[in-house]
């Protein structure tokens, strides 16, 4: 069966361009991780920050391996969901290449903790994402939007591109009472410049 990551990597560099940097992670009894940075010029939006470049990171191992129930007593090699993930930040307003480390952790999650990254979800690193960064965690968001879903070859389920959307510990703690369609609501409605590496919280009353 063909290895996997290749054809992720190539998909992302005809989605997002050819990488002008790249890290590799491994954690104890993990796959090696990586993280791409792409550079993108052609930013636009509501906010200030939009007017700048946009540097996107983008994982590269995740989707290795399938992500496995946790509630299974074996884990089938084969079939099950497969992702990366996508962050996308205004480039130059904070130092966020310092992200590499928690986005690699988070990738990493499923083979560590057995977990399964899907749109709607919370990921929590536990500390800033980036020196000075208001935001400890991020949204899964829904792909197909920046990165196209990846088919593979049945039995294999598709690579999906999830977009990260950092989160103020109270935009956080407010989506666990109302969930996440409520949260991105309220992005929408304000204008909110998810991209914005010092952004405040959302108005949430």
């Amino acid at each position: 069966m063909a290895d996997v990551l290749p054809l992720v990597e190539a998909r992302l560099r005809s989605a997002l361009g050819e990488p002008d940097a790249r890290a590799a992670i491994t954690f104890l009894g993990t796959d090696r991780v990586e993280v791409l940075r792409f550079l993108d010029a052609g930013a636009s939006g509501p906010a200030a920050a939009a007017d700048r470049p946009l540097v996107r990171y983008a994982t590269l191992g995740m989707s290795a391996q399938p992500m496995a129930d946790p509630t299974a007593t074996l884990a089938d090699p084969v079939k099950g969901p497969r992702a990366e993930l996508v962050l996308t930040v205004a480039a130059g307003l904070a130092d966020t290449d310092k992200v590499l480390r928690p986005l690699a952790v988070l990738a990493a999650s499923p083979q560590v903790e057995g977990v399964i990254v899907t749109p709607g979800a919370s990921l929590d690193v536990g500390e800033p994402l980036w020196p000075g960064a208001p935001f400890s965690s991020v949204l899964v968001a829904e792909p197909g939007g920046l990165v196209e879903d990846l088919e593979l070859d049945a039995p294999m389920e598709p690579v999906r591109f999830l977009p990260l959307l950092p989160m103020t510990p109270n935009e956080a703690a407010w989506k666990r009472v109302h969930g996440a369609q409520a949260l991105q609501e309220r992005w929408l409605t304000h204008e909110t410049d998810l991209r914005d590496p010092h952004r405040n919280s959302v108005p949430l009353d």
